[in-house]
């Protein structure tokens, strides 16, 4: 209920269009204007399997930040922060597309060029042919690559440009009619390096274990589904600004499976030490090795859906595992939902189904969210 009354407050005319929180319609407010807009998604509630449906009008002011908004699908926690993160994106577009009618001035060029001289053509990844847009990249203490990409209109210096990146935290620019690009630039660096301990305990992540989720994730993305065995894995969900103390953790397979690893990492939580890797705070709280991936291959953890026969479905892998030992076969949610529902055994009471695995008939529950630790 508090997400949805915080998702009023923010989108009043988005409206919930059925009891079980997977579609809303309505309209997104940006700059006096409306635009329609349809939301649905998956019974999961995975945002990252989100379909959003809109007016043409607004498609086209987004067209050229769909990228953009790809990322926030998959980096948000909630529908309320990605409406945020929307109307945000929206503000920017629509400024930039009335500002492509204005006619810049003489002085806008001159002052442009001088401020990409003065920070370095060898920063510069891309000016569009109207210097409206101009990409800027860097390298951060560890050799990573980031850009920034600038929205400039025709008020530059006087108004900043609008900025977009690829971070999990909003990056706000400080900004006022003296300042230039390198002031911008210079902002730019020092909110990577205030963010470099997150990406070092990711990177440690991605380079030594089986991520199975998100299968190429951006920079802004703070979960990773790490494989722990044969249908066996953890969801972390990192806080970037704290990214050395205990993630959030939820544990998808068999109760069989999971239980006991829950228990651990109750028992041990108070062993978590804030000086050494979050990888190796898991492995020592968990008591396990994670697969390596030296020795084995992301196959030996993709296991197909036993319903659709695929690994990946709209983006989704097989996230429910019969409870049953000797069974153990995965499911994709959303293949298993609508199997349940069709059989007239099932029962379901509020968001969870009851009845049988397709494979062995052994009792199956299902719930319509992921179960969290």
């Amino acid at each position: 209920m508090a997400g949805a009354r915080a998702l009023l407050r923010q989108c009043p005319l988005l409206l919930p269009q059925d009891r079980h929180g997977t579609a809303y319609e309505g309209f997104v407010t940006a700059q006096g204007r409306d635009f329609h807009i349809r939301i649905l998604l998956p019974v999961d509630l995975q945002l990252k399997n989100a379909r959003i449906e809109c007016s043409w009008r607004l498609k086209k002011i987004l067209h050229g930040y769909r990228h953009i908004l790809k990322q926030r699908l998959h980096s948000c926690p909630d529908l309320v922060s990605f409406m945020v993160e929307l109307k945000t994106v929206l503000e920017i577009a629509l400024k930039n597309t009335q500002d492509l009618h204005i006619p810049r001035p003489p002085e806008y060029y001159s002052c442009l060029i001088r401020d990409l001289e003065i920070l370095g053509w060898n920063r510069v990844a891309y000016v569009d042919t109207g210097l409206t847009t101009v990409k800027l990249k860097a390298e951060d203490s560890c050799g990573r690559q980031h850009l920034i990409t600038l929205k400039l209109n025709a008020k530059y210096p006087t108004e900043p440009p609008g900025c977009l990146v690829d971070f999990p935290v909003p990056f706000a620019v400080s900004w006022m009619p003296q300042n230039s690009l390198i002031d911008i630039y210079n902002q730019f660096l020092a909110a990577l390096e205030s963010l470099k301990e997150f990406w070092d305990a990711l990177d440690e992540i991605d380079g030594k274990t089986w991520v199975l989720e998100p299968e190429n994730p951006t920079r802004s993305a703070t979960n990773r589904r790490i494989a722990i065995g044969n249908n066996v894995s953890v969801n972390v969900e990192v806080d970037p600004r704290h990214p050395n103390m205990l993630p959030e953790c939820y544990f998808l397979g068999a109760d069989h499976e999971v239980n006991p690893l829950r228990t651990k990492l109750n028992s041990n939580m108070h062993l978590w030490d804030p000086e050494i890797s979050l990888l190796q705070n898991l492995r020592e709280l968990l008591e396990i090795d994670f697969p390596s991936r030296v020795v084995l291959e992301k196959s030996d953890f993709a296991k197909d859906c036993g319903i659709c026969y695929a690994y990946r479905l709209e983006g989704s892998v097989p996230d429910h595992v019969c409870d049953d030992p000797r069974c153990g076969q995965p499911f994709h949610q959303a293949c298993l939902y609508e199997w349940l529902q069709g059989l007239p055994t099932s029962r379901q009471s509020f968001n969870v189904i009851f009845g049988e695995c397709p494979y062995c008939n052994k009792p199956l529950t299902l719930k319509s969210s992921m179960k969290k630790l």
